[in-house]
């Protein structure tokens, strides 16, 4: 077995950690909306999944995928390659700079004001619309891995 093998196995792991537990947030939100009680834990424990399971993983993911490119001789200009690294740009920026400060300020919305106040429903719209957004991009990725379209 060769060295690229077992470095595209780490990927594909990582790919099913990060984007697994990224798509269990919102059956966690969706439970959590129906049993208010656990709201704030469950916000909690997303942050906590988020933080030290599915971005780590992307993190990897970025390491793991250009070791690959260099241990298979393909060039990161390739299309397939060069469009999922925007789009895992893209993918950072908006975790980064959106999604995880509406999380962030959602909790602290939800224990300050509650689930009724007009401000932490609209930290959640917004915290749900980017994961959406985010879970779509990271899906276009894996596809483009997976498929290879262009080369």
């Amino acid at each position: 077995m060769s060295a690229y093998l077992i470095v595209k196995w780490f990927h594909v792991l990582l790919a099913i950690t990060a984007l697994g537990a990224n798509i269990t947030y919102g059956f966690w939100f969706s439970r959590a909306g129906r049993d208010r009680q656990h709201l704030a834990f469950v916000l909690r424990g997303v942050r906590m999944l988020d933080n030290r399971i599915a971005n780590p993983a992307y993190g990897l993911l970025l390491l793991t995928g250009f070791a690959m490119t260099g241990m298979g001789h393909i060039p990161i200009s390739t299309h397939w390659v060069m469009t999922s690294l925007i789009l895992y740009v893209i993918l950072v920026v908006i975790a980064a700079a959106g999604y995880t400060p509406a999380l962030r300020r959602g909790i602290e919305t939800l224990e300050a004001k509650g689930p009724d106040s007009a401000e932490y429903k609209q930290i959640a719209a917004r915290g749900r619309t980017l994961g959406i957004l985010l879970a779509l991009i990271a899906v276009i990725i894996v596809f483009m891995m997976v498929t290879k379209p262009g080369g």
